[in-house]
């Protein structure tokens, strides 16, 4: 077969599985380069460690796309936790917000799902794709790019870490944060350390978390506790806790039996003791934008593009529609005869991203710095504020219908 390709995605995640599956049953041919092939998750948790420490909020933007692509069913079938109310409120006053799907009419807010279930049910759905090769494991190792003569098209040489050799006009990289394709094609990033880590863990509670995600603002950051749900009738939770370098540190060093206690006090007890823990990690946060997503013959999605504070859980969604948009764009060039690199096509996808993508990033950030203030004044602002905001029902169902992403069309 010939190794010529229309496009080839680098990055076989969430994001880039996503987008091969959004290209399905086109004309066009389509290579996926993947370090690591996705595996199953076992069908039932028997133990803590049996559960993906990394999980993702998806909303109903991301749900509803992930169902166009035929991965949903798939997921479905392993293990979703939908989470039909939310409860946010700052530990150091008494201001609170609670977000109910039952106000909005709505049967969930969202789903917790941890990322191998999402990985792996699209990476099944890429294996009867007529139009698409699968290059994993594999890693690219070297691009070189010549310009065709009579011509302002590229062409990218794209060398695999096996010596096999790909060509193709466009790049897309979905290759994550650290992105080799980013920093081989010099994009210009804006960047910073927010001097905080997000340790991840999957526990065991005394009471049940009732299909409500939580949230907590602490003195030094925030404290998630996500819903999961399981076969058996143990109460789980996943844990997303951002704090300081040096916190993240000290917490990973504990043992099981004292991390639990401390974890149950930062927590107010909401949920009752923490009666066990998995296996802890720790993850350095940093925000990141590129200033353009696209070069010639080069584009960038999801993380590769972007990376925000994980306070909201919108760093998938994000992503998830990075790749539904630049399919869309991609197939209607398509019916018009113009090819995946043309450089008008890409710009219609970043100008559709960017705005979306540096408002909520822009959101998240000031979201962040309120909640670091320690100016008695400033925090009885703050916890009024949340206060009133939920009392005025109509307030607080514009947010949901943003975070949700109900008021996208997805076809």
């Amino acid at each position: 077969m010939s190794n010529q390709f229309d496009l080839v995605i680098v990055g076989g995640g969430m994001v880039g599985s996503a987008l091969a599956s959004a290209l399905a049953n086109t004309q066009l041919s389509i290579a996926l380069i993947e370090t690591h092939t996705p595996t199953a998750p076992q069908s039932d948790i028997q133990t803590l460690d049996d559960v993906d420490v990394r999980v993702s909020a998806l909303n109903r933007a991301s749900e509803n796309f992930l169902n166009t692509v035929g991965a949903w069913q798939a997921i479905l079938s392993s293990r979703v936790s939908h989470y039909n109310k939310m409860r946010v409120w700052d530990g150091e006053g008494t201001g609170h917000i609670q977000f109910s799907a039952t106000e909005m009419g709505e049967s969930h807010l969202g789903c917790i799902v941890e990322n191998r279930v999402t990985a792996s049910a699209l990476f099944q759905q890429l294996q009867n794709q007529s139009n698409l090769r699968v290059y994993t494991p594999n890693t690219v190792k070297e691009i070189e790019t010549v310009t065709l003569d009579d011509s302002e098209q590229v062409q990218h040489y794209i060398h695999l870490d096996d010596g096999q050799v790909l060509f193709s006009p466009l790049i897309v990289a979905a290759d994550g944060a650290r992105s080799f394709v980013r920093q081989w094609a010099e994009f210009t990033t804006r960047e910073w350390d927010y001097g905080h880590h997000g340790l991840v863990c999957t526990i065991e509670t005394e009471r049940s978390h009732e299909d409500c995600a939580w949230q907590r603002f602490t003195e030094t950051g925030v404290l998630a506790f996500l819903p999961l749900n399981s076969a058996s009738e143990k109460n789980l939770v996943s844990i997303v806790w951002s704090c300081p370098e040096e916190q993240a540190s000290r917490l990973l060093a504990l043992t099981e039996d004292e991390f639990n206690k401390e974890l149950a006090r930062a927590f107010e007890y909401k949920l009752g003791a923490v009666l066990a823990s998995g296996p802890r990690a720790a993850i350095p946060l940093r925000q990141r934008h590129a200033k353009r997503y696209i070069k010639p013959g080069v584009v960038l999605v999801g993380d590769a593009a972007h990376t925000i504070h994980p306070l909201a859980g919108q760093g998938v969604n994000l992503g998830l529609m990075d790749a539904y948009v630049l399919a869309d764009e991609i197939k209607q060039g398509h019916k018009r005869g113009i090819a995946p690199s043309n450089e008008q096509l890409l710009s219609r996808y970043e100008r559709r991203r960017m705005p979306e993508n540096l408002t909520m990033m822009a959101t998240m950030e000031s979201f962040k710095r309120l909640f670091a203030q320690t100016s008695p004044a400033l925090r009885w602002i703050r916890n009024w504020g949340m206060s009133k905001v939920n009392q005025l029902g109509f307030i607080k169902n514009h947010i949901v219908q943003e975070a949700m992403g109900l008021k996208r069309d997805i076809r």
